[in-house]
């Protein structure tokens, strides 16, 4: 049976195929440092249960074999060049969610998690849209199934009292070497 960690690096290694494949209007920083990328996607993921993984690996795998690359897809949506791709209403469930937990740590850690991109449209701090829009774009590349079994994730952390955003970024600051993200922020500039 494989680990939640061994199914993350089988989603990275097909995902930084298609995200160095990607050709965007603007190149992302993460485009010149895999191993950023991979860091960065690996926290992503480890909120996520072992169905919700494997579901995603598999939209993954089937988007690798009909030869879709989700990456180009979602930087697609992100700039509006083409319509909605699943209109599925756990996506804005989701994002709403994900909004909120994002907002909430930022409010903790403002040197740490404020200096990203701007949580919703209008205050743009960084190219490439906020928060939300990001957020929602990858949302639409994923299948109903993973799209409802992440829903259900979502619900158990918020039944846990638990922020998913947190937990995506406790794994970040760990990976860069920090205790916590109270000492990742107390050493930001």
């Amino acid at each position: 049976m494989q680990s939640n960690e061994s199914i993350i690096n089988d989603i990275i290694a097909l995902e930084l195929e298609m995200f160095l494949a990607v050709n965007a209007k603007e190149p992302a920083a993460c485009q010149d440092n895999p191993e950023r990328f991979k860091d960065m996607r690996k926290a992503q993921f480890w909120p996520w249960s072992k169905e919700t993984l494997e579901s995603y690996l598999q939209d993954v795998k089937d988007a690798v074999r009909a030869g879709k690359n989700l990456f180009t897809l979602k930087y697609a949506r992100m700039d509006n060049l083409i319509p909605r791709l699943n209109l599925n209403p756990a996506v804005s469930g989701i994002a709403e969610a994900q909004l909120l937990w994002q907002r909430m740590l930022a409010e903790e850690y403002p040197k740490t998690v404020g200096r990203g991109r701007s949580l919703e449209d209008g205050d743009e701090k960084l190219g490439g849209g906020s928060f939300l829009v990001y957020a929602t774009s990858e949302l639409e590349t994923y299948s109903d199934r993973t799209l409802d079994l992440l829903g259900q994730d979502v619900l158990r952390h918020f039944e846990a009292k638990t922020n998913m955003s947190r937990i995506v970024y406790e794994k970040m600051v760990s990976d860069l070497g920090y205790k916590s993200l109270d000492e990742a922020e107390a050493l930001a500039q």
